[in-house]
């Protein structure tokens, strides 16, 4: 037997072990949705589909003003109105809510096919937007857009909302407070059923999971490891006796600078439910895990010891009250939001080539993919 066979098999450092380690307090992280110091804008609602009610629930819980909506069909705009914000005016034509000069935010729910003109004509207004994610479907038109609201000295944000569920938020402030040093790789699995969009329209997405749903863990890895994303693996499969007609599970590989992600999405299991994180870095590690994207531990592990913070909140509906609350902190302190339209390119960017993977059989170059293709 060589020295070396002899030392792997009596040191304790060799295999996955790990020492005891003490309970440490959790640092205080600021992972909470945002609020305005004192600036408290009248918001029109544009489009009051099935998301929109998360959109209003969340502003009625934050004390926020929404003046006015529109939509295509009014009896749902008056029924949404009815439910959250009785004191909203009913708009026969979206265009009045950017003629009217007391309305400075606009939340656009809209679809990205139906959504780009309607951005532009509000920026155009001299209105700060917040848009429904996904953003756009063309890289081209998102930068555009961007540039048009940096003309106009409006801000323009996307309704990212996953940013502020508890422990993607908590993890997201950890990396950028360095409690864990340089990230080194990002792990999300996530198995669950969603079948329930099987005969909705949700079920003509040929890549529902891997864009329409995946989008936000895209979204996530983009805002852990900021321009160091080089490129995508991408697959995906139907599951066994799934009733939906597009694929329920999706799996990407991403190559980042200096390190590596990966994103696993179980669409079609019907039963025990899980969703797992880890996040490592060169000096400790994240860990949140749970039976759902709402109910999840988070542990933060560092030489120093084991720290599990107590986290307050639901994804739905904080999440939506982040996206708007960091949207009028923004305008309120004069900077870019955490959620602005520039930076969701980039998350878009790598959804977009993860989509051309999946066609092509190829890695793909973040970037390369200029549009939402399939």
């Amino acid at each position: 037997m060589s020295d070396a066979t002899k030392d792997a098999g009596t040191t304790d450092t060799y295999a996955l072990k790990s020492g005891d380690l003490p309970e440490i307090a959790a640092p205080d992280l600021p992972y909470r949705p945002p609020m305005p110091k004192s600036y408290r804008p009248r918001i029109g609602v544009i489009g009051t589909g099935g998301i929109s009610a998360s959109h209003l629930d969340a502003y009625r819980a934050a004390g926020w003003q929404v003046a006015a909506l529109w939509n295509r069909t009014r009896a749902k705009a008056e029924a949404k109105a009815a439910e959250y914000c009785p004191a909203a005016r009913i708009e026969d034509d979206w265009q009045a809510m950017l003629e009217d000069s007391t309305i400075e935010v606009i939340d656009i729910t809209l679809h990205p096919e139906h959504r780009a003109p309607i951005i532009a004509a509000a920026l155009k207004a001299g209105k700060h937007v917040l848009s429904q994610k996904p953003f756009v479907t063309d890289l081209d038109i998102g930068e555009d857009l961007v540039k048009l609201a940096e003309d106009m000295g409006v801000r323009l944000a996307v309704n990212q909302n996953a940013r502020w569920a508890p422990h993607m938020a908590w993890m997201r402030e950890a990396v950028r407070a360095g409690l864990i040093g340089d990230l080194v790789s990002a792990h999300v699995a996530i198995h669950w059923t969603h079948g329930w969009t099987a005969g909705t329209p949700f079920d003509e997405i040929e890549d529902l999971i891997l864009y329409d749903f995946g989008v936000h863990w895209f979204d996530f890895i983009a805002s852990l490891a900021p321009g160091r994303a080089r490129s995508v693996f991408a697959t995906t499969t139907h599951a066994t006796k799934q009733a939906n007609k597009v694929p329920l599970l999706a799996q990407a590989l991403i190559r980042l600078d200096g390190g590596q992600a990966s994103l696993v999405f179980d669409g079609g299991v019907p039963h025990g439910p899980r969703d797992t994180t880890f996040v490592g870095g060169t000096t400790g590690s994240l860990v949140a895990d749970g039976r759902d994207l709402s109910a999840q531990a988070v542990t933060l592990t560092t030489q120093t010891g084991i720290a599990r913070p107590v986290l307050e909140g639901q994804w739905f509906n904080d999440g939506f009250r982040g996206t708007m609350g960091e949207l009028l902190s923004a305008i309120e302190d004069g900077r870019e939001p955490l959620n602005g339209a520039r930076e969701n390119l980039a998350s878009l960017a790598m959804a977009f080539a993860a989509v051309r993977s999946r066609i092509t059989g190829q890695e793909v170059e973040i970037g390369a993919a200029r549009r939402l293709e399939g």
